[in-house]
């Protein structure tokens, strides 16, 4: 130890010198990638020497060769590897090819999608989703969805499977060292500009001779141009007549002149139109004249109408409403079929909007008309019950094709509606008055309970404050049912309004079939309501009695409890 006795001896001085020089030179950190140079090859080992480190690490050579070092695999070549670890729990140094490779593969990706360039790999196998491309020049793995494969479907891609070409690199997740590559994005980079050239070929107002019809969808037809670029006719540009959708017309395959009305450079798209090569129809809409009576082709039966021509290209709507005064529902195939010619009267003529409207059941008697003829508004009919919902009844009158609306309340005066409605049932004949007509609407309302005496007429002589007589039907906490003498109306009489004093104002202290007299509160003969109350009776007896007596009465002898203050009140005020 006698040599490390004197650190400040020229001899030490000189070395702490060199050990920094040595050190300064190879800046060894976990983490970094630095070269190596293979210093010996064994069966299945390779050694580097790293200056700086202790001790030499060891590369299993298999490694080597995975990652295509395997004509590198020679002593003094240098290989570029990641020094993991300066020392494990075994005192070795480890280090790593083969994630060496993968972080300066994973470098040169960044760069080239910083810098928005395209790079070269191939499609080594299929995977859920799409495939896997491995990088040429670093041999790292990416991932290329199946709908970034190519610009159109493939049912196979296995002709490009092992070859070398561009992808362009759409996404990096540097966290998780993923990347995502497109073979897409290259090649429609590539038809753009060979499409930009051939649309420069074309300008506004050119006739296309025989495109041929490639698809269509539901805004227009597709047609193929010299067999180099495709082109749209919109569906507003296919007909002046109304089409809804190009198979209605086109089959493919078939040829087709175009005008050429509209070119994108941008998108480039070129919009084409076949009706513009003839003259418009719709010019000649002077011809004809609303309310007049024309002949019309079926042209094309939807769910909802008729497409019908005036002449050739001029088209107009029958709407499935317009065929018929009686049929609501109407199934436009059951009534014509194309190719019909049948006589309609124009109601529209929009030149704004390119609308035609017509009418069918205009050329035919209106059935409403002949109905209300025969049988004015409060005229009775026999009827059958032909349907019904929650709320009403659908009488067919008479002879007629046309179904009356019987509203539940309208069938009987007691009673509730609902349970009135359930009495009643497909095919019941009925007897019915009719309450009102609307032809223009093709509405007819009738009701059963008109037929029959009101009870509410009860109360036409009857006003406020009359006193009337009743039953007592029931009683609940809500109040008393009662019933007029000689009336079928049943009416509630509420606790509040049973008596003047709350003790006395028990609906506990009715059992049923007392008589009792009341007065009328309330009294609406156009909306059916009245209301009765026995306190009100009170109140106007007292009023009464107050009135006819003066003199200082106790009330005891009078039924009723107030009586006697109200007197004293009453002669307070004499004496005043």
């Amino acid at each position: 130890m006698e040599i490390y006795k004197e650190l400040i001896s020229p001899e030490s001085l000189k070395f702490e010198k060199l050990l920094n020089t040595q050190l300064s030179k190879n800046k060894i950190e976990e983490g970094k990638i630095i070269e190596g140079k293979i210093t010996k090859i064994t069966e299945k080992f390779v050694f580097i020497f790293i200056p700086g480190l202790k001790s030499e690490p060891i590369i299993d050579i298999n490694e080597l060769k995975m990652i295509g070092f395997k004509d590198k695999i020679t002593v003094g070549e240098n290989i570029p590897v990641l020094l993991e670890k300066i020392e494990d729990k075994n005192g070795e140094v480890v280090v790593s090819a083969l994630k060496a490779q993968k972080i300066e593969g994973w470098y040169k990706l960044e760069k080239a999608y910083e810098e928005n360039k395209s790079i070269l790999g191939k499609i080594t196998t299929k995977c859920k989703g799409g495939v896997i491309v491995e990088h040429s020049e670093t041999g790292s793995l990416m991932f290329c969805p199946g709908s970034q494969i190519s610009d159109k479907p493939l049912k196979n891609i296995d002709h490009l499977i092992g070859v070398e070409q561009k992808f362009a690199i759409i996404k990096l997740d540097k966290i998780r060292g993923n990347a995502c590559v497109s073979r897409r994005q290259i090649v429609s980079t590539n038809k753009r500009e060979d499409k930009a050239k051939i649309i420069e070929k074309f300008k506004v107002g050119d006739i296309i001779k025989d495109a041929v019809v490639k698809g269509y969808s539901s805004f227009g037809c597709f047609f193929e141009v010299n067999n180099e670029i495709d082109v749209l006719v919109h569906l507003q540009e296919i007909s002046y007549s109304r089409v809804n959708h190009p198979d209605e017309i086109f089959n493919i395959g078939e040829k087709h002149n175009l005008k050429v009305i509209s070119i994108d450079k941008e998108k480039l798209q070129v919009g084409c139109s076949i009706k513009q090569l003839s003259p418009d129809p719709f010019e000649h809409i002077s011809n004809y004249q609303i309310g007049s009576q024309y002949k019309v082709k079926v042209d094309k039966i939807t769910d909802y109408g008729c497409f019908c021509s005036l002449e050739p290209g001029l088209s107009t709507l029958l709407h499935s409403s317009e065929m018929s005064w009686t049929k609501k529902n109407v199934t436009p195939k059951k009534l014509f079929k194309v190719g019909d010619l049948i006589d309609c009267v124009i109601t529209e003529i929009d030149k704004d909007k390119r609308r035609i409207a017509i009418s069918h059941k205009l050329t035919l008697e209106n059935p409403y008309q002949l109905f209300m003829d025969k049988f004015p508004i409060g005229s009775e009919i026999d009827g059958v019950v032909s349907s019904s919902n929650e709320y009403a009844l659908y009488v067919k009158l008479g002879n007629f094709d046309i179904d009356g609306f019987l509203h539940a309340n309208d069938l009987n005066y007691l009673g509730k509606p609902e349970e009135e409605l359930k009495k009643y049932k497909k095919g019941d004949k009925l007897n019915v008055k009719i309450l009102e007509i609307k032809k223009d609407e093709q509405k007819v309302r009738v009701g059963l309970k008109q037929l029959g005496k009101d009870p509410f007429d009860w109360f036409n002589d009857k006003k406020i404050n009359d006193v009337v007589t009743v039953q007592v039907i029931s009683s609940d906490n809500k109040g008393l049912t009662v019933r007029p003498e000689n009336c079928e109306l049943e009416f509630l009489i509420k606790k509040s309004n049973i008596a003047l004093s709350s003790s006395d104002a028990r609906p506990s202290r009715f059992v049923g079939g007392e008589r009792i007299d009341a007065a009328i509160s309330e009294l609406n003969i156009e909306k059916r309501k009245v209301s009765l109350s026995i306190k009100l009776l009170e109140e106007l007896q007292n009023k009464e009695a107050v009135t006819k007596f003066s003199s200082p009465l106790s009330g005891k002898n009078l039924p009723f409890s107030s009586l006697s203050e109200q007197l004293d009140d009453k002669k307070k005020k004499d004496n005043e």
